[in-house]
């Protein structure tokens, strides 16, 4: 037994080593993610294929475009004008914005000018990519990846999918272009259409090329991207590309999309103004109410998304032209907000 006395030498004890604890890399946990975020498309197919054994794509594509597509708007806007801080910076903006919007929108449509179906569908495709962009850098920041080129080819990757699948789409590009002539837009050659549509592909593979290859080159040098992201982008454009190109029916495919664009959106947004309103006491009124930890409160949010969704379906059944003309605009500028 070793004795240890006043005079002895002092000793250096080594330090036990801590490994540093494993980052989360999901937004809520494993299979709430894959369900809401990730894998959803696994999912809406099956669910989908017995829903065209009952409706017609058509019918699938109004419901889903009213309840779904308009009703996923009025999460934002609740956030927008139930934040007292966010309102207060944004004051003048969220109030003359709505104005401009539908009365612009309104105007189009009252005169049965065809250029805002352009803008919204340009809009409605820059909006889905952003969003699937937007959750690659959240799972990246999970696990604090924040280099700029990784980030730029997360943008890359995102943009140049998104916008090649709609230029390779037939069904898609009969529907723009006919509305871009029906705007009094200039005659373009088929030839033109076909080169850039080859242009498109060949510069889509090498942003992908590169993607992977960035990726590869973070995770060697110990700076790991989050591997959901790469499951997320594969299964995100993997699922616009069907949607766009592989099915059978256009409509069914913008419907199949929608609703994969309105699960992710509709749960993060609840997730983010549910944090939000616990740990800022400033909110209240009526965000503070619906945004709390309460299943009850998850049905009435999704009521109040059906709810402002059925302006759209109503629309849509409507006969009366004027009344209609002026709805559709509404319905237009809400999803221009």
């Amino acid at each position: 037994m070793q004795h240890v006395t006043a005079f002895s030498r002092p000793q250096t004890v080594p330090a036990v080593p801590t490994s540093a604890p494993k980052p989360n890399i999901w937004i809520l946990n494993s299979w709430r993610d894959l369900i809401l975020y990730v894998a959803t498309p696994l999912l809406l197919v099956p669910m989908f294929a017995l829903a065209q054994a009952r409706w017609s794509a058509q019918d699938i594509y109004v419901f889903v475009a009213a309840f779904g597509a308009m009703g996923h708007h009025l999460p934002g806007m609740i956030r927008a004008y139930g934040d007292r801080a966010l309102f207060g910076r944004f004051r003048w903006r969220f109030i003359i914005a709505p104005i401009f919007l539908v009365c612009t929108c309104v105007a189009f449509y009252w005169w049965d000018l065809k250029g805002i179906v352009l803008v919204v569908f340009f809009w409605g495709v820059w909006h889905g990519m952003m969003q699937t962009y937007g959750f690659c850098r959240i799972y990246d920041a999970k696990m604090g990846s924040f280099a700029t080129l990784t980030r730029r080819l997360d943008f890359a990757t995102c943009a140049i999918w998104f916008a090649a699948a709609v230029l390779l789409s037939s069904p898609r590009m009969t529907d723009t272009l006919e509305a871009y002539y029906a705007s009094g837009g200039p005659y373009i050659l088929p030839g033109l259409l076909r080169a850039a549509q080859q242009i498109m592909l060949l510069t889509a593979i090498a942003v992908a090329i590169l993607f992977l290859i960035n990726f590869a080159r973070m995770w060697a040098q110990g700076k790991r991207p989050n591997p959901v992201k790469l499951a997320l982008v594969v299964t995100s454009i993997g699922f616009w590309w069907y949607c766009n190109n592989g099915v059978a029916n256009i409509l069914a495919g913008i419907a199949l999309f929608e609703v994969f664009h309105d699960v992710q959106y509709l749960s993060l947004v609840w997730i983010y103004n549910r944090n939000r309103v616990e740990k800022d006491s400033s909110i209240g009124g009526f965000m503070r109410f619906v945004f709390r930890r309460s299943g009850s409160l998850v049905g009435l949010y999704i009521g109040l998304v059906f709810a402002y969704g059925s302006l759209s379906y109503f629309n849509s059944r409507l006969e009366v032209e004027t009344i209609k003309r002026v709805l559709t605009g509404v319905v237009a500028a809400s999803s221009l907000l």
